[in-house]
């Protein structure tokens, strides 16, 4: 048994079949029966089986048409025989392979079992893979021909189908095919290669570009070498030039030295004549102590007889007052006497009526004490209006006061401020960078030295330190436009941004503003029309910078471009608000007030400090010294403002004290007022009750009368006892008065001995002084002319020899010193060279600017492009032997395919003349590779008219069938598969023809050995059966 044949086939619900199984022989099988019994379905089946798609069936469009009628799927299964040598993996599937396809409305799927039906694989790959190794070709005419296939190729009288039929069934169609889809990838993968090798080319031109900058830049290495010779002169010259300086601070220090013994002679002389002149002011100091003391004590004594007579003037002008006073007691007594006698007198008279006197003398009381009382208030009222206008006076001078201290108060600040700028401008006189971050910078930069193999390019920064300003008069205007973005650093690369905040963090910088920018990129060229269309300078227009990542981040940071400077407020007023310029994003005064409009919004910001300075001037000696100016004229202005704040404070003082003064009196007043009114009430309360009194006793009065009489006596003798003593003191007062000036006559002789000897004294003094001053002046020409300068000089020549020292090892660092000779020495002074450098510098940078590389990067590059030229070029090479290599084994392939042809179309002769010779009819086949048509020529038995038949349509039916059937055994015969199906290929035949042909397939069926399935609606009673032919017939189909 065969492998790789048919044992059986299985159908559910497939077609018209609901379950169908039919055995097969390994050899020859008729499968007959009626039209509509489903003997087509059996090959159909076969073909989905083994993977052929619907529409190549020819029966239905897709696989869930092949689904019966009513059901939900259909199921193939074919056993296919897996015996002997050519059996596939046996030792898996056993003697028989069982192929399963299940078709459902949205999938099919496929299974392969063993022998015992355990499943094996399920995938497609698996099931080519048998394909191919039984050689199952199901689309191939020549192993299963439908009846479709039948009609097209065997019935058909048209050369071009049987050409097709030809090349189809020996497979020339498919490799042909496949010969013309290699061509076709291998166009374009030549199409892509020479793409490839085209895209070179630019590369290859940009490199010559490239050699061509590298030759036209070797004049700029020859500058560069000529300044590198001269800085090396230079470095020799800054030695030469200290060793000049070192000579002349020798001869300097010596002539100063000269000086030192004529100042010092000058200086011991006065020394020894001050010591003299302190010995005899000492002298007269102590004669002049002596005649200080007796005059201390003639001064005591003085003071002494001052108290006396004092005190005896006071006793006297004491014993005055008690005698006044007693003697106004004494007339009052005397007064009060005479009115009570007048009382009594009147009394006497008049005790039975009121009189008139009394009456009038209550209401001139009362008229009295209310004129006292107006005058009260008028004083009361007149002193109110003092004190308001005193304490108005004092309010306006607290006010004046306050006002001052507030001004002293500013002027204090503003003067910190300027001692603060000063210490800045100071600080950046030394150091610059310091105006940009203070001493963080330089920690940073230190930071930053440390790392900097770390850093892809070197960060560049403060942005300040790297930006010069055409004139200072713009520097405060430049540093409120700019802002913080003058403190920022700017890096290449987001790694070396990380990298700088770590140095920022390692100094404690925080809020370091970092800038990631291209530093390759050149600087950008502005357009006219992106300009602001004003006459006046912008921030861009007044900043220079060598370095052009510098410009072109303040563009795109900063808007410098967009900027406007004016002089003035009102200038910038009209400039900001009133033009409407385009393309202006802000306008900034020189004093830094800072103006824009934001649509309708019109926004005016002063400036948060008055600023000298900005921190890109450079002229920052002329400012400090300005400065400096100001703070004096400050200073000496809050000294003015002190002394009239002190006379406010004294004048102060004095209207507070009159203030107390003036409220006293007024209190005094306010008081005297009240009494005076309480003394009228009073009076009118004795006026109201005088006039309801009835008779007044005398007796009362008398007895006051002798009271008085007796009071008065007494008084006159006190009166005589102070007298008598007012005479004492007028007589002590006069006897003082004597002595005192005794006293004074005998001093004055004293005095004026203590006036010579003061006067002596002064005058050694003097001289003291002005040996002192001369001793002093010496002494300071010494020290500032003679020592000093030589201090000056000896530090100056030890700093000129460390700089000598220090320019040493620097200019052997450059180069020895025999280098500079061989060069031709030192050809000029510092200045020259320093000239010569900076125009070759000039002249490097003009030339350097043409490129924007170096040219060790030029020849970097040049190496690298042309090693990755040089890749590209082997590989495209080797691209292109592969090509040629392919196309070459293709040539060769179509050759032998052309070959093959040959020989299958000689083979198709022979075969086809063999199965024609056993009716004794030869032929020949013409095939037209080129036309694609096959042609048959027959030419007839020998008795027959020997004419040559070209077009089979001559023929009788019967031979033209023949014919047809020897032209398909022919190719049958040259095609190998382990089993063959032939529907309906005895349609159209008679019965002559088709026993004929039916002889002949069996015939050549079992010479051939393989598997054999034809199906017929006709009767197969002629053929004989055998071992190896098996008949079948299909049941009637159901009406």
């Amino acid at each position: 048994m065969a492998a790789g044949t048919i044992s059986r086939i299985r159908l559910e619900n497939f077609m018209c079949h609901s379950s169908l199984h039919i055995e097969l022989d390994q050899h020859v099988n008729f499968i007959t029966g009626q039209n509509g019994s489903g003997k087509s379905a059996i090959l159909t089946a076969l073909c989905v089986a083994f993977g052929c798609r619907a529409k190549n069936t020819q029966r239905a469009a897709s696989l869930k048409d092949f689904i019966k009628t009513g059901c939900s799927y259909a199921a193939i299964t074919v056993g296919i025989n897996n015996h002997g040598e050519d059996a596939f993996k046996p030792e898996v599937y056993g003697n028989t392979i069982i192929l399963e396809r299940r078709i459902t409305e949205s999938t099919s799927s496929t299974v392969l079992k063993d022998q015992h039906g355990r499943k094996v694989a399920h995938r497609k790959d698996d099931l080519n893979e048998i394909i191919e190794h039984f050689n199952i070709e199901v689309e191939n005419p020549c192993v299963i021909m439908s009846q479709d296939k039948s009609r097209e190729f065997l019935h058909s009288g048209n050369d071009k189908d049987k050409f097709k039929f030809f090349f189809k069934a020996t497979l020339l169609q498919q490799v042909n095919d496949l010969l013309a889809t290699i061509r076709d990838n291998l166009y374009i993968a030549d199409s892509i290669v020479e793409e490839l090798e085209a895209s070179i080319r630019p590369a290859l031109r940009e490199l010559d570009e490239i050699q061509e900058k590298i030759k036209n830049m070797e004049h700029i290495e020859e500058i560069a070498h000529e300044i590198e010779n001269l800085k090396k002169k230079l470095a020799w010259a800054w030695v030469y030039d200290v060793d000049k300086k070192i000579g002349g601070q020798e001869e300097t220090l010596e002539k100063l030295k000269e000086r030192i013994p004529a100042c010092q002679e000058r200086i011991d002389r006065n020394t020894a004549i001050i010591e003299e002149l302190r010995k005899e002011f000492i002298v007269k100091k102590e004669n002049f102590r002596s005649f200080l003391e007796k005059t201390q004590e003639a001064r005591r004594m003085r003071e002494k007889m001052d108290h006396d007579i004092h005190e005896a003037v006071k006793l006297k002008m004491d014993l005055e007052k008690e005698h006044a006073r007693g003697r106004q007691v004494l007339n009052k007594m005397n007064a009060r006497l005479r009115q009570l006698e007048e009382q009594v007198h009147e009394f006497e008279l008049q005790h039975m009526q009121q009189t008139q006197a009394e009456v009038s003398q209550v209401e001139d009381s009362i008229r009295e004490l209310q004129q006292e009382i107006n005058s009260a208030q008028l004083n009361a009222t007149r002193l109110n209006e003092e004190g308001r206008k005193l304490s108005e006076e004092l309010q306006g001078i607290i006010k004046n006061i306050g006002d001052i201290g507030k001004e002293i108060e500013e002027d204090g600040r503003r003067f910190n401020q300027l001692k603060c700028q000063i210490d800045d401008l100071r600080r950046r006189q030394h150091d610059k960078v310091t105006a940009f971050g203070g001493d963080r910078v330089l920690r940073l930069y230190k930071s930053v030295e440390k790392h900097k193999n770390r850093f892809k390019c070197p960060p560049v920064g403060p942005i300040g330190h790297h930006v010069q300003l055409a004139s200072d008069s713009w520097s405060v205007a430049i540093d409120y436009a700019l802002g913080k973005l003058l403190d920022a650093f700017i890096v290449s690369c987001h790694k070396d941004s990380l990298l700088l905040r770590e140095c920022a963090k390692e100094v404690n910088y925080h809020n370091l503003q970092i800038i990631i920018y291209d530093f390759a990129k050149p600087r950008i060229d502005i357009p006219d029309h992106l300009l602001p269309s004003t006459p006046h300078p912008t921030v861009l227009s007044v900043i220079h910078s060598e370095n052009p990542t510098i410009l072109n981040v303040l563009v795109d940071q900063g808007h410098a471009e967009r900027q406007v400077l004016v002089q003035d407020y009102k200038t910038g007023k009209s400039v900001a608000f009133d033009q409407r310029i385009r393309n202006l994003k802000e306008v900034y005064a020189s004093d830094g007030c800072k103006m824009f409009c934001r649509g309708p919004v019109q926004t005016t910001l002063p400036p948060s400090g008055n600023w000298r300075a900005g921190r890109l001037c450079t002229s920052l000696e002329e400012k400090i010294t300005e400065m400096e100016q100001e703070a004096t004229e400050i200073r000496q202005i809050n000294s003015e403002r002190l002394d009239r704040k002190r006379k406010l404070v004294a004048d102060r003082e004095s209207i507070d004290l009159e203030l107390r003064r003036l409220k006293k009196k007024r209190e005094n007043e306010e008081l005297n007022l009240e009494r005076k009114k309480a003394q009228l009430d009073d009076t009118k309360k004795i006026s109201i009750d005088n006039s309801h009194a009835a008779a007044v006793d005398t007796s009362e009065l008398v007895a006051e009368m002798m009271q008085v009489k007796e009071n008065i006596g007494n008084q006159e003798l006190a009166l005589q006892k102070i007298n008598l003593k007012l005479t004492d003191a007028l007589q002590e007062e006069n006897n003082r008065r004597a002595s005192y000036q005794d006293f004074i006559e005998s001093a004055h002789a004293e005095m004026e001995t203590i006036s010579d000897a003061e006067h002596d004294l002064q005058l050694v003094e003097g001289k003291i002084h002005d040996a002192e001053q001369e001793k002093a002046h010496y002494e300071v020409v010494m020290e500032t002319k003679v020592l000093g300068p030589i201090r000056t000089t000896e530090s100056e020549f030890t700093g000129l020899q460390q700089l000598h020292q220090e320019y040493f090892e620097k200019a052997s660092t450059i180069c020895a010193e025999s280098e500079v000779e061989a060069l031709g020495g030192v050809d000029g002074s510092i200045e020259q060279l320093s000239a010569r450098i900076t125009k070759l510098k000039q002249k490097f940078q003009q030339e350097s600017r043409r490129y924007t590389e170096t040219i060790d990067d030029l020849r970097s590059l040049h190496d690298k492009k042309g090693q990755k030229i040089l890749r590209k070029q082997q590989m495209y090479a080797g691209f292109r032997d592969k090509l040629n290599a392919c196309q070459k084994a293709l040539d060769l392939r179509w050759k032998k395919f052309q070959r093959n042809a040959g020989l299958l179309k000689r083979q198709l002769t022979w075969l086809f003349n063999e199965h024609l010779g056993k009716k004794g009819i030869s032929g020949h086949i013409n095939v037209d590779y080129k036309n694609e048509v096959l042609s048959v020529e027959l030419t007839m038995p020998q008795d027959a008219s020997r004419d040559t038949i070209r077009d089979t349509r001559g023929l009788s039916g019967g031979e033209r069938s023949f014919s047809t059937l020897c032209f398909t055994l022919s190719l049958h015969g040259m095609t190998e598969a382990p089993f063959r199906a032939m529907d309906e290929f005895d349609v159209f035949m008679d019965a002559v023809s088709r026993k004929i042909s039916l002889d002949t397939l069996v015939e050549f069926a079992v010479e051939q050995g393989s598997q054999w399935i034809f199906i017929t609606p006709h009767d197969i009673s002629m053929v004989k059966a055998g071992d190896r032919i098996k008949k079948q017939q299909m049941a009637a189909p159901r009406g």
